[in-house]
């Protein structure tokens, strides 16, 4: 079954055709295959990937009336971009209306909980996406009409491009990524690149790096201001539960290692054993990136878990934490943390920033590529460790524990290399805000909303 929530960001190869040709195959193979996407919501609902009860905002259907004035419509797709432009909503607050729209389960539990710690719930409506179907695409734009739309980091989709074009809607692209591989493959594809990319008319590159190779591929009016994770805003904590665990495990040796992905938690347990015959009543806390995985991993490294209702183990063990929305409470309890799906290949790295954020001595394997620039600032800043495998994990945890000095030293390090990029959002903020009219949209009268249709 065709699964559409994936970014189009890697094409196959293609050679000798047309941008015209490509663009009107995808077209048509997407309209061919609405009745297929059609089920395969139905399916991804009935194993938690979708909620049932919006199914029919994939498909563009809404009865939630526009808001008067001006709109702007930005997609993030998942959690890592929702987290990048949280702190850009914040710049936009009082100032327009914001249509958000994600495409995943995870990032909608994020938001429930951000949008109201944040005060951003009258500023800001949520929806989730439709999928680039052309009519679900159309009826989307026909009922929301937005003024301006902004896609961050990488969504190029052919039809919600054209569709947005076709309707004279200014398009920006924010904090804009190309990544080695999906640039390799972009190159065999240069013609729908270029179509795909010369849609937008401001660009905002994450990096140099990523701006050399958007213009590269034929894209125009690009700014590298800097990546927007550098400047997002500490992950929440529940400060009632901080302050009872911090109770229960003061003066307890501990480490945390985040993000983990399979077969790194069997490394993440034999570091604890090395580290427990010196450090006794250590306590590892491993947060899968995954929580569904939680009941199997506790299972099978005989540990406690969180979300069954369990507490850390009395003595030294390894506590699974795998619920969703409470990394901000470990790296804040965890003063030494590794940062996962690093340490086995292919990897690719998860945030480190996050950590650096709240005072974390920090840790990542070796397979940092989706990182690669995170990873070098931290590093050139004397904040951040590399390490080659799990036994070099070891030597660093251990270290950071007998030397608190040495790990404070290398948490503010972190700290302060981050510092200089908190003016990033309301830059990327006065960016969106300069595609808008300078008149607010009629929303009431002059574009009556289509009927709700089966389609």
């Amino acid at each position: 079954m065709i699964d559409q929530n994936a970014t189009l960001n890697t094409p196959d190869r293609v050679t000798g055709a047309t941008a015209s040709a490509l663009a009107t195959g995808w077209t048509v193979a997407a309209t061919l295959l609405a009745p297929a996407l059609r089920l395969n919501l139905y399916r991804r609902a009935a194993i938690g990937k979708e909620v049932p009860i919006r199914l029919a905002e994939r498909r563009g259907i809404d009865a939630t009336p526009r808001p008067a004035g001006r709109l702007l419509w930005i997609h993030a797709a998942s959690v890592g971009e929702v987290v990048s432009i949280l702190p850009v909503l914040q710049a936009l607050r009082h100032r327009v209306i914001v249509l958000l729209t994600t495409g995943t389960v995870t990032s909608q539990a994020l938001l429930d909980q951000r949008l109201p710690q944040q005060s951003l719930s009258a500023d800001v409506l949520h929806r989730f996406a439709p999928l680039d179907v052309p009519s679900w695409v159309a009826r989307f734009l026909s009922h929301w009409r937005p003024d301006a739309a902004c896609f961050v980091e990488s969504e190029l989709w052919p039809n919600q491009l054209a569709a947005c074009r076709a309707s004279g809607i200014p398009l920006m692209l924010v904090n804009a990524r190309m990544s080695d591989r999906s640039f390799r493959l972009w190159q065999y594809a240069p013609r729908l690149a270029r179509r795909l990319l010369q849609a937008f008319t401001r660009i905002q590159a994450r990096g140099d790096q990523d701006a050399e190779r958007l213009k590269a591929l034929g894209a125009r009016h690009i700014e590298s201001p800097g990546d927007l994770k550098f400047a997002a805003s500490p992950l929440p904590v529940d400060q009632a539960e901080l302050d009872r665990l911090g109770e229960t495990l003061a003066g307890r040796p501990v480490w945390l290692a985040a993000s983990t992905h399979s077969g790194e938690e069997a490394l993440i347990a034999e570091v604890h054993r090395q580290l427990a015959l010196v450090h006794g009543n250590l306590l590892t806390i491993i947060a899968p990136r995954h929580p569904d995985r939680g009941p199997a991993l506790a299972a099978s490294l005989g540990a406690s878990r969180r979300a069954a209702g369990q507490g850390p183990p009395p003595g030294a063990g390894i506590w699974v934490v795998d619920t969703m929305g409470e990394l901000g409470l470990w790296y804040r309890l965890a003063p030494i943390t590794f940062v996962g799906r690093s340490l086995l290949a292919p990897g690719g790295g998860q945030n480190p920033l996050e950590p650096a954020r709240l005072g974390c001595a920090i840790a990542v394997g070796p397979h940092t590529g989706n990182f690669t620039d995170h990873v070098a600032l931290l590093r050139e800043a004397a904040g951040l460790v590399e390490v080659a495998d799990a036994p070099a994990l070891a030597q660093f945890v251990s270290a950071m524990l007998q030397d608190p000095a040495q790990r404070r030293d290398l948490a503010q390090h972190a700290a302060a290399s981050i510092r200089r990029h908190q003016d990033l959002p309301a830059i990327t903020a006065d960016a969106m805000l300069s595609l808008l009219p300078a008149r607010p949209s009629n929303a009431a009268s002059d574009h009556p909303s289509p009927p709700l249709g089966p389609g």
